[in-house]
């Protein structure tokens, strides 16, 4: 049976998903979270969070919070939901607008874009979920906070997300200067705990954790369907009930202007779509009209490319030893070299760093490693779809592989297999490597503070 057909199989015999209910326990320290789920006649969830509290603050709003903690649970529930499908969604305990609901299902289909696609499942957004509420409107009043500005010699509160890679690690690095900074991890890891530790901000970091139920692995496990969720919606909707619990103003992401291109050529297909402008506009838009915190979501980075971000992240050689982007060695704290990500981050990194010192990173030269060929196609476009990972975008790949051509080629050093390669079989054209480290993109959300931390980085860089 095709997994389009056994879509459509699960879609007739399980009809709908219930999001049951949600509780929460607030306390001086943490608040706890407990979500539940139904597909209907196949199983039940109930997936937990747990956010601690690091700093004290006074007069919390308990209607806010339950917006938030509700709102959480919406874009959890699709991890749960895809597993069969169901093409109507109930919600028992809240109701939401029709806004709302179309704001979530252009999330949802938008996020799942992936998913569909590698399933091999087409499916119309128009027919793929209907949203029902069995609540009346709670008649909560939204109050309309102003952006958060910066004034005199007052530090903004900022709260960075660490992930383990490069991009939190550019924040964090220019940032510290310039803001009262926190850092912000879900499910810490060994290089998600050796960045803040090398940064000197672990006392100055909230842990949250994340518990997925054990009846989706169990179904994964039997056949249901599985595939990719937009995981960065969870940590925006997670990140503002940190920052509101915790005092903070800002949640400053690190994702790029590559972000916004499709993994699929010319179609809607993004495996980084929940970290696209788009997503991260659209959130703010929701945050402010339907939850009201007054923490303030944008991406710190967003004007800046891959490979300004790497140009960047090549000064701050004492992280060099501890970040890891390999979502495949992740658990092991490694690089695993065999994978898109690795490849991508060594391609990125390569007009920067010495061969000697990608050797001390990598533990091995990527570029003589002839099995990475197809993935070495996808990433430089002579393949039209990218790799599912989170990957900068066709052209500066090109960019970044035609200046470290050049560089071998300064050093007289001979084209390992992958460089070759590209040189007698590329078909796309010629980019210009300055454009992508001297660029500033329009599309973002920075005020003029911030902007000009971007700014001076990128003169200092220019500089030296």
């Amino acid at each position: 049976m095709s997994r389009q057909d056994f879509y459509k199989k699960c879609r007739e015999e399980y009809p709908t998903f219930t999001y049951q209910g949600y509780s929460y326990e607030l306390t001086e320290s943490e608040i706890s979270m407990v979500f539940d789920f139904s597909i209907d006649g196949l199983s039940e969830f109930h997936p937990t969070w747990k956010i601690p509290r690091i700093n004290t603050i006074a007069n919390v709003d308990e209607a806010l919070i339950d917006d938030m903690v509700f709102s959480l649970g919406m874009v959890e529930l699709v991890s749960y939901w895809k597993i069969a499908c169901p093409p109507t969604v109930i919600i028992k305990k809240k109701s939401i607008s029709a806004d709302q609901a179309s704001w979530w299902k252009k999330l949802y289909f938008n996020g799942l874009g992936e998913f569909y696609y590698t399933n091999g499942i087409d499916e119309d957004f128009d027919e793929f979920m209907t949203i029902k509420c069995e609540s009346k409107p709670s008649g909560r009043v939204i109050e309309n906070h102003s952006s958060p500005s910066v004034f005199g010699d007052n530090k903004p509160k900022v709260m960075v997300p660490v992930g383990g890679g490069k991009d939190s690690v550019v924040s964090i690095e220019l940032l510290k200067n310039n803001a009262d900074i926190y850092c912000y991890v879900i499910n810490s890891r060994g290089a998600t705990d050796s960045t803040v530790q090398v940064a000197e901000l672990t006392e100055r970091t909230i842990y949250a954790k994340r518990t997925l139920d054990k009846n989706m692995l169990d179904l994964n496990a039997k056949g249901f369907l599985n595939g990719h969720t937009p995981f960065s919606a969870l940590v925006a909707f997670s990140s503002i009930i940190a920052g509101y619990l915790n005092g903070l103003s800002y949640v400053a992401l690190s994702n790029e202007s590559s972000a916004n291109e499709s993994t699929v050529l010319d179609s809607y297909v993004n495996h980084q779509y929940s970290k696209s402008f788009e997503f991260e506009a659209d959130f703010r838009n929701y945050e402010k009209k339907f939850i009201g915190s007054g923490v303030y979501y944008f991406s710190f980075l967003r004007p800046l490319s891959e490979l300004q971000i790497a140009m960047l992240f090549s000064r701050f050689k004492k992280y060099h030893g501890i970040f890891k982007s390999c979502n495949v060695g992740s658990k092991q704290d490694i690089w695993c070299g065999h994978c898109p990500k690795c490849l991508f981050v060594y391609i990125i990194l390569s007009p920067f760093l010495s061969i000697e010192e990608l050797d001390t990173i990598f533990g091995k030269r990527l570029f003589e490693d002839e099995t990475m060929m197809v993935d070495f196609d996808k990433l430089c476009g002579i393949l039209p779809e990218k790799p599912f990972e989170c990957v900068g975008s066709r052209d500066e790949v090109n960019a970044a592989i035609t200046e470290t051509i050049s560089k071998y080629a300064d050093l007289q050093i001979p084209l390992p297999t992958l460089l070759a390669h590209y040189q007698d079989e590329a078909v796309v054209p010629t980019i210009d490597f300055k454009k992508y480290v001297s660029q500033f993109a329009s599309e973002h959300a920075l005020d003029e503070y911030f902007e000009n931390i971007i700014k001076d980085a990128l003169a200092n860089e220019g500089n030296n």
